[in-house]
């Protein structure tokens, strides 16, 4: 199988050159392990797992062959818990591989993409099926917090400062404040945004790659607030926050702490940086 381009940029991460050699031979134990027949070209939208369509005893699914690391770890315990409820459903789950055979979404449109739905209401209604009380074996929202405060002055210095300090120093006080004085515990899904929620035949919409924690609800926006796929402005990043706070009873003051905090933290590598850096901006007010 010929691997997709998007998987390419794993060659950068520890490890992952090795994992990219292995993985034909992963997703070969993975067919014939599962019995998977009528093998179709990898999704070409996958940056860290390799997704393919597939057939199992007849029916439509995805393999999917992760890049291990510790945001995709619990994907499958989030999916079983979920159970379909929002959330994709998973068939089969193969840790030793981190493997996973999915449900397959049909038509699989990306929410970012139709122009015939309020996008905001279709992730308003999805989280709200998504918040499920929730402890271990996820990660803690609040233990995460405390890494991403240590971590962000070093990861601004290694890519050569591409922000103003500032907005550091602001995401690691939203941090030090925010993830302490959570009072719920709900499973989130940390990457919410409208490339990760799909049409389907079996509902309208579910939510795929979770990335799941858990903390408080207030963190759950932070995707769609930064989702410049909905509208890269001042105004459209406020009115994004704004209206997703009040239709979902959250501390607005909280989700802005906490979009500017992830935001931040995700910042430094991938091809987004300077967008995430504006937007950021945006929520402090410091930039029109």
């Amino acid at each position: 199988m010929r691997l997709p381009e998007t998987l390419r940029h794993i060659c950068v991460y520890k490890g992952g050159a090795e994992w990219l050699d292995q993985l034909p031979d992963l997703f070969d134990q993975c067919v014939a392990n599962w019995k998977l027949n009528k093998i179709g070209a990898p999704f070409r939208g996958s940056n860290v797992s390799l997704a393919v369509p597939v057939e199992q005893d007849g029916n439509a699914a995805v393999l999917k062959i992760q890049f291990p690391s510790p945001e995709s770890e619990h994907e499958a315990a989030a999916l079983a818990l979920w159970d379909g409820d929002g959330a994709v459903r998973l068939l089969a789950h193969d840790p030793e591989r981190c493997a996973l055979l999915l449900e397959r979404c049909e038509p699989g449109e990306y929410l970012a993409d139709t122009t015939n739905e309020d996008a905001l209401k279709v992730v308003a209604d999805l989280l709200r099926r998504l918040w499920k009380p929730a402890a271990a074996p996820f990660s803690c929202l609040a233990d995460v917090a405390v890494q991403w405060a240590l971590e962000m002055p070093d990861g601004w210095e290694k890519a050569e400062q591409p922000c103003e300090r500032y907005l550091v120093d602001a995401a690691i006080d939203y941090l030090n404040e925010l993830g302490k004085s959570q009072k719920e515990s709900v499973l989130l899904h940390q990457d919410l945004h409208g490339h990760n929620i799909i049409s389907a035949e079996r509902a309208a919409w579910l939510a795929i790659d979770p990335k799941p924690l858990v903390g408080e609800r207030a963190f759950s926006i932070a995707p769609v607030v930064r989702s410049f796929e909905f509208g890269h402005t001042k105004e459209a990043t406020l009115y994004r926050l704004d209206r997703l706070s009040d239709e979902l009873g959250l501390d607005r003051e909280r989700a802005l702490g906490w979009t500017v905090a992830q935001t931040m933290a995700w910042s430094f590598d991938g091809g987004y940086v300077a967008t995430h850096h504006q937007t950021v901006r945006w929520l402090l007010g410091r930039s029109s």
